[in-house]
């Protein structure tokens, strides 16, 4: 449930950066795509769609994403992406197999970038 609800919480920030924060769109470049995030079973699945440098997400899975990276679990998949080092987290889960990466990885590179625009403002 909790990494269903970051998910869709994922995909607020996405949709609202892609409408206030510049360095965001300019990111999303013409990207015209499709991608996702699930768990290896497929039960928990949402899927985001790139579009005119804006970021949509519904539920459920992609027919033809451009790249969908799949965790082992829920839990696993949460517990990764609210990791203090993210990218260490990932590569160890790649490593031993617990997330896999299917269509292009440079796509995931790009995501990976994207989510740095997605950090909470610090207060002064």
């Amino acid at each position: 449930m909790k990494f269903r609800f970051l998910l869709w919480v994922l995909g607020l920030m996405m949709a609202k950066a892609s409408r206030n924060n510049p360095a965001f769109q300019q990111q999303l470049g013409d990207k015209d795509l499709a991608f996702q995030l699930q768990t290896l079973d497929g039960k928990v699945a949402r899927h985001f769609i790139v579009k005119h440098q804006r970021i949509t997400s519904r539920s459920g899975v992609h027919p033809e994403p451009a790249f969908a990276i799949a965790f082992k679990d829920a839990a696993y998949g949460f517990a990764t992406m609210q990791a203090k080092n993210k990218q260490l987290a990932f590569m160890t889960g790649i490593q031993d197999k617990s997330i896999q990466i299917k269509g292009n990885p440079a796509l995931v590179m790009w995501f990976q970038g994207l989510t740095k625009y997605l950090k909470p403002k610090k207060k002064k």
